[in-house]
């Protein structure tokens, strides 16, 4: 019997149909292949690397800093195949140490790190292959080890054992001043390390102190402002050693200091040097080298040259300085003789001596006057002792003038101390 028109239609339709579902699944399947081989699908599927530990990173640098650190110097470091990963490594440790965004630094993670960095010479490292390093490595670097001088392990600073025997580490920190491009990342290092009384104690005594006066007078400004701000810090933060340093030291100290920074051409120097050495002064703990200071009629000298300054701030610093001078209660006679000499010009200026209302509190506007009326009148009432020899004198300024300007004849600017 012959199959209807009809039906064979519809039984090729059907076998049609089902070849088309069976490319449709082969394309299917070939689309889906496909897909998980791109770098996309991979990554979803692919299982994450383990994180390397704190302990191991820091030794991973220390491997490649001395592979950096064996590098002929006339090899480019960009040339060394392993300094990506080395960058890629410190700035993961700056990571740990300070965290992220996300997450603040773990605490345990830091301590195994600290007690990994200081079990051997990374920072030693560090420091040798801060040249080689590109200028981001040389910033992480930088702040590492500054993070690291204040890192416990199990309540004690290690950094403070490891650079107490690794003291020579600062000779190369100091000497960084000599460096523009390094000077700031030494700088860095060097104020961080001073933390630790050790360190500062070794500095202070070494031949650098006397390198500062002149890394402060360096002609570009940025070097010349962190030598001055290590410099402030060497001189302030631990009271007892500084207190002793300047006693051993008086002789020398304080005449490259008045002369290199007190009675610098640089304003900037000036106006830093002032506000510094009152800081010294009026700390308790240096009492007796104040009183050695006030005593000297040379320094005398140079402080009443600085309170003829146009700069009210300066002005300002010196005259709690001076103060130190008039309030002595044990003046030498010639110190006594030079402000009798000039009462009447002294007395003229500080009735006119303000300070800017706007740019301090009420409290310091008030100490300020009380002090001021207090060295008005140990001025007046100070007696001569023996002649006075006005050749020997400088005859301090008359009052200021509207413009600023301390003296009314141009003949003032030229007189001296002697």
């Amino acid at each position: 019997m012959p199959i209807p028109a009809t039906q064979i239609a519809g039984l090729a339709n059907g076998v049609n149909g089902s070849k088309s579902v069976k490319r449709s699944s082969s394309n299917l399947k070939k689309l889906f292949t496909k897909a998980l081989r791109s770098t996309g699908v991979k990554s979803i599927f692919k299982s994450k690397a383990k994180p390397k530990l704190p302990a191991d990173v820091v030794r991973r640098v220390r491997l490649l800093l001395e592979a950096v650190d064996s590098l002929d110097d006339n090899v480019d470091p960009k040339r060394f195949d392993k300094m990506q990963e080395l960058d890629t490594l410190l700035h993961e440790m700056k990571s740990i140490l300070y965290g992220s965004n996300e997450c603040e630094p773990a605490v345990e993670a830091c301590a195994q790190l600290t007690q990994e960095f200081f079990r051997d010479n990374t920072l030693r490292l560090i420091i040798v292959c801060l040249p080689k390093l590109n200028l981001e490595a040389r910033k992480d670097a930088t702040r590492i080890v500054a993070n690291l001088q204040r890192q416990p392990v199990n309540s004690r600073l290690i950094a403070s054992d490891y650079l107490e025997a690794n003291t020579d580490l600062m000779d190369h920190l100091v000497s960084g001043y000599d460096d523009p491009s390094l000077a700031l990342h030494y700088g860095a290092m060097l104020r961080e390390c001073i933390r630790h009384q050790v360190v500062a104690r070794y500095v202070l005594k070494s031949e650098h102190m006397k390198k500062f006066f002149d890394h402060m007078q360096i002609p570009e400004f940025d070097v010349a402002a962190d030598a001055t701000a290590t410099f402030k810090e060497l001189m302030t933060r631990h009271k007892s050693t500084v207190a002793e340093f300047l006693f051993e030291n008086y002789d020398w100290f304080f005449p490259e200091f008045n002369a290199k920074l007190l009675e610098s051409a640089n304003y900037i120097t000036r106006r830093q040097a002032i506000k510094l050495l009152g800081d010294i002064l009026l700390d308790r703990s240096n009492s007796a080298v104040m009183t050695r200071y006030v005593s000297s009629k040379d320094n005398l000298r140079i402080l009443m040259n600085l309170l003829r300054e146009a700069s009210k701030n300066i002005q300002l610093d010196a005259f709690h300085v001076f103060k130190l001078f008039v309030a002595n209660r044990n003046k030498p006679s010639d110190i006594i003789n030079i402000i009798v000499a000039n009462r009447s010009k002294l007395l003229r200026f500080f009735a006119s001596f303000r300070i800017d209302k706007e740019h301090c509190l009420f409290a310091e506007d008030e100490q300020f006057e009380a002090d001021k009326a207090q060295v008005v009148k140990e001025i007046a009432e100070l007696e001569a002792k023996g002649p006075l020899f006005s050749g020997e004198l400088h005859k301090f300024p008359g009052t200021p003038t509207a413009s600023g300007e301390l003296y009314k004849s141009p003949t003032g600017l030229s007189r001296q101390l002697i």
